[in-house]
């Protein structure tokens, strides 16, 4: 990381996350071999987004719901190599919002909205396609505090959200 990257001034965050993004794109680290990671690619297979993601750790897709605005959450975790989907924050019975009998358990949020928990689908392949969404929408990735725009990232095309696992050691 070069000295821009640690003199951002007031607005280091999102200055870091710039710097931080900048550089995966153009040249992504080296895994080291035990080590899983959330990442991002682009329609070309060019990284976007690369992140550490160790077993039993967790991350969330939110987006701004295209017609109410108000935001959406799918939140998965790594279990034992795989993607699964946990659970899902609905604020509002919105258009195509709603719960899937079965799938899951609802329960109230507390503020008019309610969390399908209990989900617990892998997801086929740990990899889904994603038409990221315009600013508007701002589908973001959320890990703990930090927020990753993808719509600043990819506005409007076509990205693959995948956990990668380390590769099987030769015995």
């Amino acid at each position: 990381m070069d000295d821009s990257c640690l003199t951002a001034g007031r607005a280091w965050l999102p200055a870091l996350l710039l710097c931080v993004g900048l550089a995966t794109v153009a040249a992504p680290p080296a895994l080291a071999a035990d080590e899983a990671r959330l990442e991002v690619l682009g329609v070309e297979g060019e990284r976007l987004v690369s992140l550490p993601m160790p077993e039993g750790e967790g991350w969330c897709l939110e987006w701004n719901h295209s017609v109410e605005g108000f935001p959406v959450r799918d939140c998965y975790r790594h279990r034992e190599g795989r993607m699964v989907l946990v659970r899902s924050h609905l604020p509002d019975f919105a258009a195509g919002l709603d719960h899937i009998p079965g799938r899951g358990r609802q329960v109230s949020d507390g503020e008019g909205g309610y969390w399908i928990e209990a989900i617990d689908e892998p997801v086929p392949g740990n990899a889904y396609r994603l038409r990221v969404g315009a600013m508007r929408v701002d589908h973001r990735l959320v890990i703990d505090d930090t927020r990753i725009s993808l719509s600043r990232l990819a506005e409007n095309r076509r990205v693959t959200i995948r956990l990668t696992r380390p590769a099987a050691s030769p015995e």
